[in-house]
């Protein structure tokens, strides 16, 4: 009853039959409470979202499946204290963490959970040793910035030491079946054998109480009415019963057992046949004979059930030493044919038996020429001899033959084995080493490692969005909007990564595209933190952020650990300019995430419009040090510096983010400003020349330039530029500022207000 009910548990765990599953699994644990059948209960539990219940049984139980459970359950209880203690309890160091490389990684995800990165990366790096094919514990090294390269941890030694384990694996596995089989074999054996060898003993004394045993046995009479003479030619045959208990020949070997159970128990001898016509018989006979199965319908039938032939024979049909060769019945013999043929099965002892030739006519048998018996022996010996040698050599090539094909299928199977772990351990080499340096915001080399791969792993949901990331990364939008689509055509139902590309869509006001995009995540996954993110991003970019908050929120809720729903509710907090609410959401962020730079950019935002520069210039640091490729954050950091009158420092930063992107018009703007502090007017010029290639249309760098051609006393280029930055329609805080300066355009520099 238990294992039927263990069976039926795991095929309603298969087959997704959760409830199921958990109703069989209860009436199982109050039947037979054991501590296995415990653990299978709370493994239905967890399939079924009941943490809580599995929690609740699992309480104090010592095993280590038991404490592994437990420790899944207090995580998705986001209970991580009393996981961790349950994993590595604090009053026993040295006992191991349970479930080998599964736990080590449960384990690093609480270290993360908790803030205590380096203890994170060393129990990842545990669980990637154990088991190299673990991905999920590479990924997490790669997003807290710590996993060696790919090709370290994917080598060819990693693929030698998994080839090892799956070829003793399947060598255990065989031994395992092997000593199964053993076991079941014996047990068979031991139930048939007593009953079959008593009913060999007892056919075997049935025969021998029925066959007579001669020592000089006379040619059976062919036909009840022909008698034979007594010219017939007469030969000695020693009997079976005889010739077995002398020891002079071992019995007959027959590969088909119950055909020489049949043969040692026949009857009588059977009657003699004439052949219908005389055949030479050749030397390769024998051996085809020898390597033939022997007939079943020789053996099993007895003499009252084998069809009489007519007494009238055919004329002169001759039994002689070269065309006909005796087969003896039961020991050799074989008297269903009218020829007299050696059977492969019988010894050379047998063979030398004297044979008379007979010849055999219409009632009327005749002596004929008698050969030398020498000479016969001497042939039917030789036939013999070589038959068995033959037969022997067969067998032992054979043999031979099945022993190389055996080895020649392991050795085949190994190589497919060893070519499949190195070509599954490439792949992870290429997609770990370009998702590494994308964590590592090294977008364009990871970009150059994707494009690696084989057409059909590139062209999936996982590897196409991650090529859209890195594009959003070096903010070329519209790149990372062409792969993202591409991504969501391809696994429409795939939501990680979405949440990224309704900000790519926010940052190219695309409006009815990404209100689409939102309906259609709500649709799929009304309770996936990306489907919210989207809707929140389409009321953002409506400016509708209080709207905008309520649905990253909802994402809040639906998962805390998404990091980047608390920085979008921060950014909306910013814009409302509830700076402190702003605060305490990208701090949330960064409890989930510390690389989250987006956070630290936040923060760093904040502090800047509080006029808090040294808060600003440290959060605007921490960002870069994440990533140090971005050349907005670059900006930023020499906009703090330039705060701090760090002006040759600002300057610096200013180059490196210019250069990291030349069609980023922020850095450009920012550096003719702090050149303008520096009263570097044809510098400020020249730069702002260059940003108008870039920004024709922006107002404030029109603006700029008429406050320059002011200071250079250039009247008419500053009414000029005052004119385009009006038209331009400037934001309604900068509107009036340009109305100002216009009208005094005229008026002495120290009548002027410095508001530009």
């Amino acid at each position: 009853m238990e294992t039927l009910m263990v069976g039926r548990v795991h095929s309603s765990l298969r087959l997704f039959m959760h409830r199921n599953a958990v109703f069989l699994c209860e009436r199982l644990c109050a039947q037979f409470p054991s501590e296995t059948n415990v653990q299978l209960l709370a493994t239905c539990y967890l399939h079924n979202n009941q943490p809580y219940a599995a929690y609740h049984i699992l309480k104090g139980k010592n095993l280590p499946e038991s404490r592994y459970l437990f420790a899944i359950s207090c995580f998705r209880m986001n209970l991580l204290r009393e996981a961790e203690e349950t994993l590595c309890p604090v009053n026993e160091p040295n006992v191991e963490v349970p479930s080998g490389a599964t736990g080590y990684y449960l384990l690093g995800v609480i270290y993360r959970c908790t803030g205590r990165m380096s203890a994170a990366a060393e129990q990842f790096t545990q669980a990637l040793t154990l088991d190299p094919l673990l991905w999920a514990a590479y990924e997490e090294l790669c997003m807290i910035g710590v996993a060696e390269d790919a090709d370290e941890s994917f080598s060819e030694a990693t693929a030698l030491r998994l080839q090892q384990e799956q070829t003793s694996k399947s060598i255990l596995d065989k031994s395992n079946f092997v000593n199964g089989n053993r076991v079941l074999s014996s047990s068979v054996s031991a139930i048939l054998g007593d009953s079959s060898h008593k009913q060999i003993k007892q056919l075997h004394a049935n025969n021998t109480a029925e066959v007579p045993v001669y020592t000089h046995v006379r040619a059976p009479a062919l036909h009840a009415q022909n008698s034979v003479p007594s010219n017939v030619a007469q030969f000695d045959t020693p009997s079976p019963t005889a010739t077995q208990n002398s020891g002079l020949m071992p019995p007959p070997l027959f590969r088909n057992v119950h055909a020489y159970h049949n043969t040692i128990s026949s009857d009588t001898p059977a009657k003699q046949k004439a052949n219908a016509g005389n055949q030479p018989l050749r030397r390769k006979y024998l051996d085809e004979a020898r390597l033939k199965k022997v007939s079943g319908r020789l053996f099993n039938q007895s003499i009252d059930s084998v069809p009489r032939r007519s007494a009238r024979l055919s004329q002169d049909t001759t039994i002689n030493l070269n065309s006909n060769v005796s087969r003896f019945r039961g020991n050799g013999i074989d008297h269903s044919s009218g020829k007299l043929r050696v059977n492969s099965s019988t010894p050379s002892k047998l063979c030398s038996t004297a044979v008379r030739s007979v010849q055999v006519r219409e009632g009327k048998p005749r002596a004929t020429e008698n050969f030398n018996e020498g000479s016969r022996y001497e042939v039917v010996d030789e036939m013999c001899t070589e038959n068995i040698s033959a037969t022997s050599s067969v067998s032992i090539a054979d043999g031979r033959c099945f022993g190389q094909d055996k080895a020649e299928r392991i050795l085949s199977r190994e190589s497919d084995l060893a070519v499949g772990i190195r070509e599954l351990l490439g792949l992870l080499r290429t997609l770990g080493e370009g998702f590494r340096l994308s964590c590592l915001f090294k977008c364009q080399e990871a970009l150059e490692v994707y494009r690696k791969l084989p057409e059909p792993q590139f062209n999936t949901g996982w590897v196409l969005c991650q090529v859209g990331k890195a594009y959003f990364e070096l903010v070329d939008y519209l790149e990372a909007d062409h792969y993202f689509e591409l991504a969501h055509r391809l696994s429409p139902c795939t939501l990680e990564g979405m949440d990224i590309y309704s900000t790519v869509l926010y940052h190219l006001n695309e409006e009815m595209r990404l209100s689409y995009l939102a309906q259609e995540l709500i649709s799929i996954d009304r309770l996936s933190p990306q489907a919210w993110c989207a809707v929140g991003n389409c009321f953002a970019l409506r400016k509708d952020h209080e709207t905008a908050l309520k649905n990253f929120q909802r994402a809040v809720q639906l998962d805390s650990r998404f990091a980047y729903a608390h920085t979008l509710c921060g950014h909306e907090y910013s814009a409302l300019e509830d700076y402190e609410n702003s605060i305490k959401f990208y701090r949330c962020a960064l409890q989930v995430d510390e690389r989250h730079y987006n956070a630290w950019y936040g923060l760093g935002v904040v502090y800047l419009r509080q006029e808090k520069i040294e808060f600003a210039e440290h959060h605007f640091r921490r960002a870069f040090q994440i990533n140090p490729r971005s050349s907005v954050l670059m900006c930023y950091l020499g906009m703090a510096l330039h705060a701090l009158k760090r002006n040759e420092d600002a300057l610096k930063m200013m180059e490196k983010a210019i250069f990291a992107d030349k069609k980023n018009p922020l850095p450009k703007y920012q550096k003719a400003l702090i050149l303008l502090g520096l009263q570097k007017y044809p510098e400020v010029l020249d730069e702002l020349e260059r940003l108008k290639e870039i920004a024709p249309h922006e107002s404030s760098m029109y603006a700029l330039m008429g406050k320059i051609y002011k200071q250079l006393n250039i009247l008419d280029k500053a009414v000029f530029c005052f004119g385009i930055a009006l038209d331009l329609k400037p934001p309604a805080a900068d509107l009036a500022i340009i109305k100002s300066a216009m009208e005094k355009v005229h008026l002495p520099d120290e009548l002027m207000e410095d508001d530009l």
